[in-house]
Protein backbone atom coordinates (compact mmCIF):
# COMPACT_ATOMS: atom_id res chain seq x y z
CA UNK A 1 0.00 0.00 0.00
CA UNK A 2 1.36 3.59 -0.91
CA UNK A 3 0.78 6.24 0.88
CA UNK A 4 1.31 9.99 -0.51
CA UNK A 5 1.85 12.54 1.96
CA UNK A 6 0.65 16.04 0.11
CA UNK A 7 2.58 18.75 1.65
CA UNK A 8 1.38 22.27 0.70
CA UNK A 9 4.37 24.39 -0.57
CA UNK A 10 4.79 27.72 1.73
CA UNK A 11 6.38 30.48 0.81
CA UNK A 12 7.86 32.75 3.12
CA UNK A 13 9.03 36.50 3.28
CA UNK A 14 12.97 36.42 2.88
CA UNK A 15 13.19 38.46 6.17
CA UNK A 16 11.35 35.82 7.90
CA UNK A 17 13.08 32.73 6.39
CA UNK A 18 16.94 34.69 7.45
CA UNK A 19 15.05 35.22 11.09
CA UNK A 20 14.16 31.97 11.38
CA UNK A 21 17.70 30.43 9.99
CA UNK A 22 19.06 32.86 12.24
CA UNK A 23 17.19 31.02 15.21
CA UNK A 24 18.91 28.06 14.37
CA UNK A 25 22.56 29.47 13.95
CA UNK A 26 23.15 28.46 10.29
CA UNK A 27 22.91 32.44 8.66
CA UNK A 28 26.82 32.35 8.63
CA UNK A 29 28.11 33.25 4.92
CA UNK A 30 24.18 34.52 3.79
CA UNK A 31 23.90 38.10 2.17
CA UNK A 32 22.79 40.76 4.50
CA UNK A 33 19.31 41.41 2.53
CA UNK A 34 20.92 42.93 -0.83
CA UNK A 35 22.93 45.61 1.39
CA UNK A 36 25.99 43.37 -0.53
CA UNK A 37 24.82 44.15 -3.23
CA UNK A 38 23.51 47.79 -2.76
CA UNK A 39 25.53 50.60 -4.57
CA UNK A 40 26.67 53.82 -3.15
CA UNK A 41 25.10 56.82 -5.37
CA UNK A 42 28.30 59.51 -5.66
CA UNK A 43 26.12 62.57 -6.96
CA UNK A 44 28.26 65.30 -8.30
CA UNK A 45 26.61 68.68 -9.00
CA UNK A 46 28.96 69.37 -11.45
CA UNK A 47 29.08 68.74 -15.76
CA UNK A 48 30.72 65.55 -16.73
CA UNK A 49 34.59 66.69 -17.54
CA UNK A 50 35.30 69.41 -14.42
CA UNK A 51 37.51 68.74 -12.41
CA UNK A 52 36.26 67.50 -9.58
CA UNK A 53 34.70 64.99 -11.90
CA UNK A 54 38.04 64.06 -13.56
CA UNK A 55 39.24 63.69 -9.79
CA UNK A 56 36.52 61.71 -8.42
CA UNK A 57 36.15 58.98 -11.44
CA UNK A 58 39.81 58.34 -10.73
CA UNK A 59 39.28 57.12 -7.02
CA UNK A 60 36.07 55.15 -7.86
CA UNK A 61 37.57 51.81 -8.48
CA UNK A 62 39.65 51.76 -5.29
CA UNK A 63 36.90 53.39 -3.42
CA UNK A 64 34.89 50.85 -4.82
CA UNK A 65 36.98 47.87 -3.71
CA UNK A 66 37.49 49.50 0.09
CA UNK A 67 33.96 49.95 0.52
CA UNK A 68 33.11 46.64 -0.84
CA UNK A 69 30.45 48.47 -2.74
CA UNK A 70 30.66 49.65 -5.79
CA UNK A 71 30.17 53.51 -6.61
CA UNK A 72 28.47 55.03 -9.28
CA UNK A 73 28.73 59.06 -10.20
CA UNK A 74 25.64 60.78 -10.41
CA UNK A 75 26.10 64.09 -12.21
CA UNK A 76 23.20 66.63 -11.38
CA UNK A 77 24.59 70.01 -12.55
CA UNK A 78 22.94 73.10 -12.59
CA UNK A 79 22.76 77.04 -10.72
CA UNK A 80 26.30 76.13 -10.29
CA UNK A 81 25.85 72.99 -7.81
CA UNK A 82 23.07 74.21 -6.13
CA UNK A 83 20.55 71.04 -8.15
CA UNK A 84 22.68 68.26 -7.22
CA UNK A 85 23.39 69.63 -3.37
CA UNK A 86 19.72 69.63 -3.45
CA UNK A 87 19.21 66.08 -4.21
CA UNK A 88 21.86 65.27 -1.64
CA UNK A 89 20.09 66.98 0.71
CA UNK A 90 16.89 65.31 -0.02
CA UNK A 91 18.44 61.62 0.41
CA UNK A 92 18.02 59.13 3.56
CA UNK A 93 21.05 59.34 5.58
CA UNK A 94 22.39 55.90 5.20
CA UNK A 95 25.40 56.49 3.55
CA UNK A 96 24.68 54.91 0.40
CA UNK A 97 24.32 58.69 -1.17
CA UNK A 98 27.04 60.63 -1.16
CA UNK A 99 28.03 63.86 -2.90
CA UNK A 100 31.62 65.68 -3.66
CA UNK A 101 31.47 69.11 -3.86
CA UNK A 102 33.76 72.44 -4.40
CA UNK A 103 34.32 75.82 -3.16
CA UNK A 104 31.15 76.50 -4.59
CA UNK A 105 29.42 74.81 -1.53
CA UNK A 106 30.24 77.46 1.01
CA UNK A 107 30.02 80.30 -1.71
CA UNK A 108 25.95 79.72 -2.51
CA UNK A 109 24.70 81.52 0.29
CA UNK A 110 26.83 84.60 -0.25
CA UNK A 111 25.85 85.00 -4.34
CA UNK A 112 22.18 83.78 -3.91
CA UNK A 113 19.67 85.62 -2.14
CA UNK A 114 17.95 82.52 -1.71
CA UNK A 115 19.45 78.91 -1.60
CA UNK A 116 17.33 75.91 -1.07
CA UNK A 117 19.62 74.56 1.67
CA UNK A 118 21.92 75.17 4.43
CA UNK A 119 25.17 74.49 3.58
CA UNK A 120 26.33 73.73 7.01
CA UNK A 121 23.44 72.40 8.81
CA UNK A 122 21.58 70.74 6.03
CA UNK A 123 24.68 68.28 5.57
CA UNK A 124 26.99 65.72 6.76
CA UNK A 125 30.93 66.81 6.32
CA UNK A 126 32.52 63.98 5.29
CA UNK A 127 36.67 65.34 4.51
CA UNK A 128 37.67 67.78 2.52
CA UNK A 129 39.84 65.80 0.22
CA UNK A 130 42.52 68.07 -1.09
CA UNK A 131 42.90 70.90 -3.61
CA UNK A 132 43.55 71.63 -7.15
CA UNK A 133 45.56 74.66 -8.56
CA UNK A 134 43.12 76.99 -10.87
CA UNK A 135 44.80 78.04 -13.98
CA UNK A 136 43.71 81.48 -15.78
CA UNK A 137 43.59 80.87 -19.43
CA UNK A 138 42.79 82.16 -22.93
CA UNK A 139 42.17 81.39 -26.09
CA UNK A 140 45.00 82.11 -28.20
CA UNK A 141 43.25 82.88 -31.29
CA UNK A 142 41.02 85.27 -29.59
CA UNK A 143 43.58 86.51 -27.37
CA UNK A 144 47.24 86.38 -27.94
CA UNK A 145 48.57 86.94 -24.65
CA UNK A 146 51.73 84.80 -23.72
CA UNK A 147 51.28 86.23 -19.32
CA UNK A 148 49.41 88.50 -17.06
CA UNK A 149 51.11 91.76 -18.12
CA UNK A 150 50.21 91.26 -22.61
CA UNK A 151 46.88 90.09 -20.99
CA UNK A 152 46.08 93.23 -19.22
CA UNK A 153 47.32 95.57 -22.24
CA UNK A 154 45.34 93.80 -24.47
CA UNK A 155 42.08 93.89 -21.70
CA UNK A 156 42.95 97.52 -21.79
CA UNK A 157 43.15 98.30 -25.05
CA UNK A 158 39.69 97.45 -25.81
CA UNK A 159 37.22 97.63 -22.55
CA UNK A 160 34.11 95.91 -22.54
CA UNK A 161 35.07 94.37 -26.04
CA UNK A 162 36.15 90.77 -24.78
CA UNK A 163 34.38 88.02 -22.85
CA UNK A 164 35.02 85.83 -19.96
CA UNK A 165 33.73 82.62 -19.59
CA UNK A 166 32.26 80.77 -15.78
CA UNK A 167 31.21 77.63 -15.02
CA UNK A 168 27.85 79.28 -13.70
CA UNK A 169 26.97 82.71 -12.20
CA UNK A 170 28.93 82.72 -8.30
CA UNK A 171 30.77 79.70 -8.74
CA UNK A 172 34.30 79.43 -7.62
CA UNK A 173 35.72 79.86 -11.44
CA UNK A 174 33.81 82.97 -11.34
CA UNK A 175 34.92 84.48 -8.31
CA UNK A 176 38.48 84.09 -9.59
CA UNK A 177 37.92 85.64 -12.63
CA UNK A 178 36.00 88.34 -11.10
CA UNK A 179 39.31 88.52 -8.24
CA UNK A 180 41.57 88.87 -11.78
CA UNK A 181 39.50 91.75 -13.23
CA UNK A 182 39.13 93.71 -10.38
CA UNK A 183 42.57 93.42 -9.48
CA UNK A 184 43.88 94.34 -12.94
CA UNK A 185 41.53 96.88 -13.15
CA UNK A 186 40.00 95.50 -16.33
CA UNK A 187 36.38 95.25 -18.02
CA UNK A 188 35.19 92.51 -19.53
CA UNK A 189 31.81 91.03 -20.07
CA UNK A 190 30.65 87.90 -18.21
CA UNK A 191 29.61 84.68 -19.91
CA UNK A 192 28.25 81.75 -17.03
CA UNK A 193 27.33 78.37 -18.50
CA UNK A 194 26.09 75.20 -16.51
CA UNK A 195 29.18 73.82 -15.91
CA UNK A 196 32.89 73.85 -16.68
CA UNK A 197 32.43 71.15 -19.25
CA UNK A 198 30.26 73.59 -21.60
CA UNK A 199 32.45 76.57 -20.27
CA UNK A 200 35.97 74.88 -21.34
CA UNK A 201 34.02 73.65 -24.68
CA UNK A 202 32.90 77.45 -25.53
CA UNK A 203 36.52 78.37 -24.69
CA UNK A 204 37.99 76.43 -27.38
CA UNK A 205 35.74 76.99 -30.10
CA UNK A 206 36.39 80.96 -29.59
CA UNK A 207 32.88 81.76 -28.63
CA UNK A 208 34.42 83.46 -25.25
CA UNK A 209 38.16 84.80 -25.06
CA UNK A 210 39.25 84.04 -21.18
CA UNK A 211 38.48 82.48 -18.41
CA UNK A 212 40.03 80.27 -15.13
CA UNK A 213 39.54 76.50 -15.32
CA UNK A 214 40.53 73.89 -12.80
CA UNK A 215 44.23 71.81 -13.67
CA UNK A 216 43.56 68.53 -14.07
CA UNK A 217 41.09 68.92 -17.37
CA UNK A 218 42.72 71.30 -18.57
CA UNK A 219 45.76 69.74 -19.47
CA UNK A 220 45.36 68.30 -22.49
CA UNK A 221 44.09 71.42 -23.88
CA UNK A 222 47.56 73.24 -22.86
CA UNK A 223 49.36 70.08 -24.66
CA UNK A 224 47.96 70.41 -27.59
CA UNK A 225 48.04 74.78 -27.97
CA UNK A 226 44.18 74.78 -28.28
CA UNK A 227 44.26 77.14 -24.65
CA UNK A 228 47.00 78.81 -23.32
CA UNK A 229 47.78 79.21 -19.72
CA UNK A 230 48.49 83.14 -18.18
CA UNK A 231 49.19 81.71 -15.03
CA UNK A 232 48.49 80.01 -12.23
CA UNK A 233 46.26 81.26 -9.10
CA UNK A 234 48.17 79.72 -6.40
CA UNK A 235 50.99 80.96 -3.79
CA UNK A 236 53.47 78.60 -5.44
CA UNK A 237 54.41 77.42 -9.23
CA UNK A 238 52.85 73.66 -9.95
CA UNK A 239 55.31 70.66 -9.58
CA UNK A 240 53.48 69.47 -12.98
CA UNK A 241 53.42 72.72 -14.66
CA UNK A 242 56.90 74.81 -13.04
CA UNK A 243 57.50 76.76 -15.88
CA UNK A 244 54.05 78.69 -15.23
CA UNK A 245 54.05 81.37 -13.11
CA UNK A 246 51.51 82.16 -10.29
CA UNK A 247 49.24 85.36 -10.91
CA UNK A 248 50.65 87.27 -8.08
CA UNK A 249 54.37 86.72 -8.86
CA UNK A 250 53.57 88.60 -12.37
CA UNK A 251 52.76 91.71 -10.25
CA UNK A 252 48.68 91.34 -9.01
CA UNK A 253 49.95 90.87 -5.01
CA UNK A 254 47.12 89.74 -2.96
CA UNK A 255 45.54 87.09 -6.15
CA UNK A 256 45.29 83.62 -4.38
CA UNK A 257 42.83 81.27 -5.52
CA UNK A 258 42.65 77.74 -5.51
CA UNK A 259 39.72 74.47 -5.52
CA UNK A 260 38.98 72.46 -2.89
CA UNK A 261 37.00 69.48 -3.30
CA UNK A 262 35.12 67.45 -0.07
CA UNK A 263 32.41 64.60 0.47
CA UNK A 264 29.46 65.40 2.10
CA UNK A 265 26.46 63.35 3.25
CA UNK A 266 23.00 63.91 3.94
CA UNK A 267 22.57 65.82 7.77
CA UNK A 268 22.03 63.21 10.14
CA UNK A 269 24.36 60.78 9.02
CA UNK A 270 25.42 58.57 11.94
CA UNK A 271 28.86 58.57 13.51
CA UNK A 272 29.76 54.99 12.48
CA UNK A 273 29.00 55.73 9.10
CA UNK A 274 30.68 58.70 8.75
CA UNK A 275 34.08 57.01 10.18
CA UNK A 276 33.70 54.43 7.83
CA UNK A 277 33.33 56.85 4.96
CA UNK A 278 36.01 58.72 6.26
CA UNK A 279 38.48 55.26 6.46
CA UNK A 280 37.17 54.25 2.76
CA UNK A 281 37.79 57.44 1.35
CA UNK A 282 41.87 57.49 3.17
CA UNK A 283 42.06 54.01 1.63
CA UNK A 284 40.89 54.71 -2.15
CA UNK A 285 43.45 57.85 -2.56
CA UNK A 286 46.30 56.07 -0.88
CA UNK A 287 45.82 53.48 -3.49
CA UNK A 288 49.37 53.47 -5.35
CA UNK A 289 47.44 54.13 -8.88
CA UNK A 290 45.19 56.65 -7.48
CA UNK A 291 47.98 58.66 -6.06
CA UNK A 292 49.62 57.88 -9.25
CA UNK A 293 46.53 59.88 -11.37
CA UNK A 294 46.33 62.97 -8.61
CA UNK A 295 50.06 63.53 -9.19
CA UNK A 296 50.18 63.39 -13.04
CA UNK A 297 46.44 66.04 -12.13
CA UNK A 298 48.73 68.02 -9.82
CA UNK A 299 45.69 67.74 -7.02
CA UNK A 300 47.18 67.95 -3.69
CA UNK A 301 45.64 65.17 -1.55
CA UNK A 302 45.33 65.54 1.89
CA UNK A 303 42.16 63.91 3.86
CA UNK A 304 40.92 66.13 6.09
CA UNK A 305 38.67 64.42 9.42
CA UNK A 306 35.32 64.94 9.54
CA UNK A 307 35.33 67.38 12.66
CA UNK A 308 37.94 69.78 11.14
CA UNK A 309 36.08 69.42 8.03
CA UNK A 310 32.99 71.20 9.60
CA UNK A 311 35.06 73.68 10.94
CA UNK A 312 36.66 74.18 7.95
CA UNK A 313 33.32 74.56 5.96
CA UNK A 314 32.40 77.29 8.28
CA UNK A 315 35.97 79.45 8.12
CA UNK A 316 35.18 79.14 4.05
CA UNK A 317 31.86 80.34 4.57
CA UNK A 318 33.37 83.57 5.79
CA UNK A 319 36.03 84.10 3.33
CA UNK A 320 34.51 83.89 0.55
CA UNK A 321 31.58 86.32 1.85
CA UNK A 322 34.25 88.86 1.96
CA UNK A 323 35.63 88.18 -1.70
CA UNK A 324 32.07 88.13 -3.14
CA UNK A 325 31.91 91.63 -1.56
CA UNK A 326 34.87 92.61 -2.77
CA UNK A 327 34.31 91.56 -6.23
CA UNK A 328 31.39 93.63 -5.96
CA UNK A 329 29.20 90.62 -7.41
CA UNK A 330 25.40 91.30 -6.98
CA UNK A 331 23.27 89.24 -5.14
CA UNK A 332 21.31 87.18 -7.51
Amino acid sequence: MQIHDHCATVRLPRRQFLGMLGALGITAGLPALGQQDRPITLILPLSPGSGVDTIMRSATQAWSHAAGHTVVVDNKPGAGGIVGTSALVRSTPDGYTLAAVSNNHVIFPSVYKSVPFDPIKDVTPITVIGSTPLLLVVNPQRLPAKNVEELVALLKAKPGAYNYASSGNGTILHLAAEMFNHLAGVQARHIPYKGSGPMTTALLSGEVDYGVLSLPPTLPHLKSGALHAIGNGGTSRIPSLPELPTIAEQGLAGYEMEGWFAAIAPAGLPKDKVDATYQNLKDAFNDPKVKESMDAQGNIIKLVPPADTAAYFESELKKYALVVKQAGIQRM
